[in-house]
């Protein structure tokens, strides 16, 4: 009889060998059909919304079917260490936009961003801004959530174009967060585009692409979708989407889903996301730009309730592995190799200076990036350099310290010191049998907090409870927001 972890691993085997398959039929083909204007390469970055580590059938999940996100592993890297900047969203596309810890600045406190007059200030450097000043044409598809427009917004932050909703969740159908409540805008014009919102950000983003194409002018185009993200509704569940603007307005409150989805609905969501993600590699081949293309996939943090994210524990909100990793896929066929996997200990604010570099420009020298240029290392070209990584979250007194294979771990003053290399799931607790490691780790993390700015009792924080979350049972309100 074969084990669980054994099926596991037995069908993660199967799905690289049929990656290994599709990379060796198309990875070439983008080689031959390539042709670019410009050296420069063009750069697509696709961020999911709460998607879980093990989502995608490159990462091993054995029901989920993802064929267009198998592709670009196939084709490219697919990193096996990857870390979010937070357990949470705005704080996270914080870190992204600035290439540095998001606890610098007001609105990466934010866990997350729950008000529209608190956001990213206009006048901060943003990779996307030191893009476009190196003649880039920007662009962002999909989801902000760095606060609301007017006084904030993709436009005020480097982005020449907009398309996409403004805060933090909206039904796939109305796309709205507050039932009544427009949020969906193309630059600073609220719109009222019909459809279902995945399919919405893959035609829009086609369509920028083969505008591209006819002027040749490099480009970033930022595709950061709202799925998976609750509410739980896949291409075919309208009427689920009635049911919960009902019950919001019954409510008088905005849109929640704690008793809705299933396994079901939140594949079809995924395959939603991944079917949008194949017409885009399609399109990048069809325009003979796909060699000369850089197209990175990541998540803004780890799943929640229906997300798989094997082998870890621990959920969105949480520092533990379950919280922070996230699947991430870079591909770029001029310069990486197909069909490689690395664990280079990445996090999401690395993109930054790593794209940039790519792209021959830099952050300002006043405001140097907190993450690294990891490229040589993802093209196998250099050693995996050790991290020292740092987190922390307001909700459950929550703090964490990477450092190489180790993690000092604190929540609600209980401490921990795991090898997370050789116990993912966080269940070995070496504070007494290392006691030297723990106490220095924790003390680089105090340190390092007091370079941060302190939280607020104004700052939002949100958790799951046990009044939503059987698995967290015994859990409730702690005080500083809800989950």
């Amino acid at each position: 009889m074969t084990s669980g972890s054994d099926t596991r691993m037995s069908r993660r085997t199967v799905t690289q060998a049929a990656c290994a398959w599709i990379g060796l039929n198309m990875a070439g083909g983008g080689r031959a059909g390539a042709a670019s204007a410009s050296p420069r390469p063009n750069i697509v970055f696709i961020m999911a919304d709460d998607m879980g580590y093990a989502d995608a059938g490159c990462y091993g999940n054995p029901v989920i079917r993802t064929p267009a996100i198998d592709r670009l592993a196939a084709g490219g890297v697919m990193l096996t260490r990857a870390y979010a900047n937070s357990a949470v969203c705005s704080a996270t596309r914080t870190a992204l936009m600035t290439g540095r810890y998001q606890d610098r600045l007001a609105c990466g406190l934010e866990e997350p961003i729950a008000t529209y007059d608190i956001g990213l200030p206009p006048g901060e450097p943003t990779w996307i801004r030191q893009l476009a000043a190196a003649g880039y044409w920007t662009a962002l598809v999909g989801k902000w959530h760095l606060g609301g427009l007017p006084h904030y917004g993709p436009r005020k932050s480097g982005y020449r174009h907009f398309y996409g909703i403004s805060g933090g969740a909206a039904d796939y159908f109305t796309h709205q967060l507050i039932p009544g409540t427009d949020q969906f805008y193309q630059d600073e014009a609220r719109i009222h585009d019909k459809g279902y919102l995945t399919t919405l950000l893959g035609n829009h983003t086609l369509s920028l692409i083969a505008a591209r194409a006819r002027d040749q002018q490099p480009f970033a185009i930022s595709l950061h979708f709202n799925a998976p993200h609750w509410p739980w509704e896949g291409p075919q569940d309208e009427a689920e989407s009635r049911r919960l603007a009902h019950a919001s307005r019954e409510a008088s409150g905005g849109l929640a889903d704690y008793d809705g989805g299933s396994l079901e609905t939140y594949a079809a969501m995924v395959g939603a996301m991944d079917s949008q993600i194949g017409r885009v590699l399609d399109a990048l081949e069809h325009h003979g730009m796909a060699d000369n293309t850089i197209v990175v996939f990541t998540s803004d943090n780890g799943g929640e309730r229906y997300a798989d994210t094997y082998p870890f524990t621990g959920m969105k909100t949480e520092l533990m592995e379950g919280g922070l990793r996230v699947p991430a896929i870079i591909r770029w066929p001029a310069h990486l190799p197909p069909r490689r996997e690395d664990e280079q200990v990445v996090v999401t604010m690395d993109w930054v200076p790593t794209l940039l570099a790519a792209a021959g420009t830099a952050m300002p020298a006043d405001y140097p990036p907190d993450g690294q240029d990891l490229m040589a290392q993802m093209a196998g070209q250099a050693a995996a350099v050790p991290r020292n990584l740092f987190w922390r979250y307001h909700a459950q007194q929550q703090r964490a310290h990477l450092q190489g294979d180790y993690k000092y771990l604190e929540i609600r003053g209980n401490e921990y010191l795991f090898n997370v290399r050789h116990d993912p799931k966080e269940r070995a607790n070496l504070k007494q049998r290392d006691p030297e490691r723990f106490e220095r780790m924790r003390a680089q993390w105090l340190a390092w907090n007091r370079t941060m700015l302190p939280f607020t009792p104004g700052n939002y924080t949100g958790s799951p409870h046990g009044r939503y979350y059987v698995d967290h049972y015994g859990l409730e309100d702690d005080g500083l927001g809800a989950g």
